[in-house]
């Protein structure tokens, strides 16, 4: 956790790096201010992408009825002593009732904190209006008026996921979400969001303010003037004497492991979820062919049959504890590789009919360039549904020249489901 600075000076120096050059540099922003904590944070302790040097820069909060924490977390954000991070722009993720209070309190011509926090710390540019106020919906897409029951809790969930994945789409972009606010539900589901689509340049935090002030509904930010309120419980404080600390909260980042229609779908937060636990498991491949369909990572895919059953071959191969197999040879038929992919490919189909052209294209044998194309085809199907999960579930070369063909897997994690019986053997 680090303490930010309190007055106007102090400010403005830990602005100075990101305020007056595009691209700050890690020299610059390392420089030390006066009276803050020495403790170096973790995300400097790492190589991952600086989120400063980013040309579009996201405040992604979760609030209820407090939407102080917007410019709580932009003071501390900004006024970071190692790193600090100035938005482009700003979302809130809330309920009817927060986004009423956020549209008064932040942006209304009367008290409008949020502008007042950029003119006072010189902070023009940041974009955030009423349209990036966003209303969570619950089960009958109504707006949101608290979390409340199981649907309201799904509802919630699927919302915060929807914005999270929707941001971290966008590559050049730098990511920086903040749990201090609303039920500690919304905190979770955005931590929970981040960890399964953050990247490198993306970051995760908590906001404290110092006592008398944390409870105050009229606390926005250290003001660089002397301004005195009320509290709760009817202390008297001067805001700028106020310390905001921020708490940098390290996560584990599940990305990598997300299939790519998970990335880029309209997947539930349920449903993403459970492709990451999939993702994480002892990989185990089923292949069900009267049904041309195969479960992979936890993940049902329909194959067509001559992807299906060139995945077949090599499943039966290594069920069989076999050796690698040999690809045909470029412009040269191999007849028994043709029997061995034809077996396979009548117990997917299961029709005389459906088999003839496959029959009359391999009636010689089969050569290098049908092998390649199916298994160019069945690597891109894979790929596509599991992500880098696919890597289990490939058809592998070995690494050698000429290649050895085989599966991966070992003989436990495969299994056929009502196979249909064939006299043929290989």
């Amino acid at each position: 956790m680090r303490q930010v600075a309190r007055r106007r000076g102090m400010f403005s120096q830990g602005l100075m790096s990101v305020a007056s050059l595009p691209h700050p540099t890690k020299t610059e922003r390392g420089h030390k201010l006066p009276g803050m904590s020495s403790i170096k944070p973790l995300s400097d302790l790492s190589s991952a992408a600086d989120p400063a040097t980013f040309s579009r820069r996201v405040l992604l909060a979760v609030s209820g009825l407090t939407p102080q924490i917007v410019t709580e977390t932009l003071y501390a954000l900004a006024s970071d002593e190692y790193a600090p991070f100035i938005p482009t722009e700003v979302h809130l993720i809330t309920s009817a009732e927060g986004a009423r209070r956020a549209e008064l309190s932040l942006l209304s011509d009367d008290m409008g904190w949020f502008h007042k926090l950029c003119s006072d710390y010189h902070m023009p540019g940041i974009q955030f209006d009423r349209s990036h106020i966003h209303v969570m919906r619950d089960a009958q897409r109504q707006p949101m008026q608290d979390i409340r029951s199981p649907q309201d809790n799904r509802a919630a969930a699927d919302f915060i996921t929807a914005h999270v994945r929707s941001i971290t789409a966008d590559a050049g972009c730098a990511l920086h979400a903040s749990i201090a606010g609303g039920r500690k539900t919304m905190g979770f589901y955005l931590g929970y969001a981040l960890s399964l689509y953050g990247r490198p340049q993306d970051r995760l935090s908590h906001v404290l303010v110092s006592e008398p002030l944390e409870s105050s509904y009229d606390f926005f930010y250290p003001t660089p003037y002397s301004r005195v309120l009320q509290t709760r419980d009817g202390q008297l404080a001067d805001t700028a004497s106020a310390v905001v600390t921020l708490a940098e909260i390290p996560f584990v980042s599940l990305r990598h492991g997300l299939p790519t229609a998970l990335l880029t779908g309209q997947a539930s937060f349920n449903q993403t979820v459970a492709a990451a636990r999939a993702a994480m498991a002892p990989p185990e491949l089923l292949l069900d062919l009267p049904r041309q369909r195969i479960l992979a990572a936890g993940q049902e895919l329909t194959l067509p049959p001559a992807e299906l059953a060139l995945l077949s071959v090599f499943a039966r191969h290594a069920l069989q504890g076999r050796e690698p197999l040999a690809a045909p040879a470029k412009g040269a038929t191999d007849a028994p590789w043709a029997k061995r992919y034809l077996t396979e490919y009548k117990r997917i189909t299961g029709s005389l009919a459906d088999i003839e052209a496959t029959e009359r294209a391999l009636r010689d044998g089969m050569d290098g360039d049908y092998f390649s194309q199916r298994k160019s085809k069945l690597d891109r199907r894979l790929k596509t549904a599991l992500g880098p999960g696919a890597e289990h579930y490939r058809i592998h070369d070995g690494g050698t020249r000429p290649g050895k063909y085989s599966l991966i897997l070992p003989p436990g994690s495969i299994r056929f489901l009502a196979d249909v019986a064939s006299k043929e053997e290989f």
